[in-house]
């Protein structure tokens, strides 16, 4: 969201692997341990859906991020709760086991994500983007997690809007995604 605002910033790569997020210097910034997290010259802020509200009012038109309709703007809402709802629980896990053996149900998650993912599908058969007929926060909430579903084992071959949606977010100017991680066998 920084880069797609044109936003100068610095990133801090942390060893979660190790416990980074935990270090007592990292939970005055982040109480929970909560990555990602900023610090906005002395406003410190965590949870991926508080930052992307954030630098949407602070630094760019807040309408076309969150919405110019309370209709757009409950839209946008729902995705922001599938956001840390379905999708943590389905590819976001899947991915959490198979990368850093997290200690949760990869089946399940992997299960979770495809019906998740069947109902993305549809919704994009009527829509470019999960929300308006234009990028919001909503995309980038969900963006990430998704588009990185394979190196948790959940395959997107079967969901070609899902696909096209993703290569209309990658192609949006300035963006800059999450770094990959090897992907294991895809279900």
């Amino acid at each position: 969201m920084l880069s797609l605002l044109d936003l100068p910033y610095e990133t801090v790569d942390l060893d979660m692997a190790n416990g980074a997020h935990k270090a007592a210097d990292y939970l005055r910034l982040s109480p929970l341990g909560q990555v990602p997290a900023i610090d906005d010259n002395g406003t410190t802020l965590s949870d991926s859906n508080a930052i992307l509200i954030y630098l949407a009012e602070k630094y760019a038109d807040s309408a076309v991020w969150l919405g110019s309709t309370p209709l757009e703007r409950a839209h946008i809402q729902r995705w922001l709760s599938i956001a840390a709802g379905e999708i943590a629980s389905g590819p976001a896990a899947a991915r959490l086991v198979a990368l850093f053996g997290a200690n949760l149900d990869q089946a399940a998650a992997i299960a979770k994500a495809h019906t998740l993912f069947a109902a993305i599908e549809s919704n994009l058969g009527e829509s470019r983007f999960l929300a308006t007929d234009r990028l919001t926060i909503a995309d980038i909430a969900a963006y990430s997690y998704i588009a990185h579903a394979p190196e948790g084992g959940v395959s997107l071959s079967s969901y070609p809007k899902i696909r096209e949606w993703l290569a209309r977010i990658e192609s949006t100017p300035r963006f800059v995604g999450m770094a990959r991680s090897p992907v294991p066998v895809t279900s």
